[in-house]
């Protein structure tokens, strides 16, 4: 099993430098499937090697968790190529006798059809029904196949606007602590004691604008966002004030 991984690892660090080269030495823009925020690690850890050849993310939406990494550089290149990103709405013929459907029944229908996890991005899921971004090659498939999600007939629509899926609107809430060390914050806002907090720093599930933080005494900044994987994300949405009791405020969205 370990092998095995390393062997994936590798496999995507090599997909990297061969987009990379490709479209550098070309003078084209490449991608890569969906990442994850494991496989964007791998990403981050070669980005000084990589970044001659220029490069942007995008996931369909802001905050995205799951993001597709474009190479090659608009300037450089002087044109642009848009992402190969579309957006499908899901939803229920009819709603009065669908399931409560989550994220997992979504996935699994999608899964069952034999589409590779990298063409598949964010899930966004509402009442019975969902947004899924994807990429482009099998959008046409996903709303030609798709017809069932759990015991629920479903259909697809690709939405022309991305904009029209189903923002979360995120809880403002404000927490004090004595730092802005990321295990403190993070412990206070996902309600965790301190050991639970480091635990999650070792176990590698938490993110600090998408990049895997091993650092739990990091200072956050303003604007940051946090990613703790199974407790939700939350971003930093202004400068901490300071208390009356030599505390600091902070207020943060949080995504659950």
């Amino acid at each position: 099993m370990a092998q095995e991984r390393e062997k994936d690892i590798q496999q995507l660090k090599n997909r990297f430098r061969d987009l990379a080269e490709r479209s550098y030495s070309q003078g084209i823009f490449t991608f890569t499937g969906f990442l994850g925020l494991s496989e964007q690690e791998l990403f981050w850890q070669q980005e000084k090697d990589l970044r001659y050849a220029g490069y942007a993310l995008d996931g369909g939406y802001r905050d995205a968790d799951r993001v597709v990494i474009r190479f090659g550089s608009e300037t450089e290149l002087g044109y642009v190529t848009p992402f190969p990103i579309a957006c499908i709405h899901i939803s229920p013929l009819m709603q009065k006798f669908a399931d409560d459907l989550s994220h997992r029944d979504f996935l699994g229908a999608l899964m069952n059809l034999g589409i590779d996890r990298s063409t598949l991005g964010d899930i966004r899921v509402g009442d019975r029904e969902a947004y899924l971004f994807c990429l482009t090659s099998v959008a046409d498939f996903v709303c030609e196949n798709l017809d069932k999600v759990k015991h629920t007939h479903v259909k697809c629509a690709l939405s022309e606007n991305s904009e029209d899926f189903l923002q979360q609107e995120p809880e403002v809430v404000t927490v004090q602590v004595r730092s802005l060390r990321a295990d403190a914050v993070l412990a206070r806002i996902c309600d965790l004691s301190r050991e639970g907090s480091l635990e999650l720093f070792r176990a590698g599930r938490v993110y600090v604008n998408g990049r895997l933080c091993e650092n739990n005494s990091r200072l956050l900044k303003e604007g940051e966002t946090v990613n703790a994987r199974g407790f939700g994300k939350f971003r930093l949405i202004n400068e901490p004030r300071e208390t009356r009791k030599g505390r600091l405020a902070v207020d943060a969205a949080v995504y659950r």
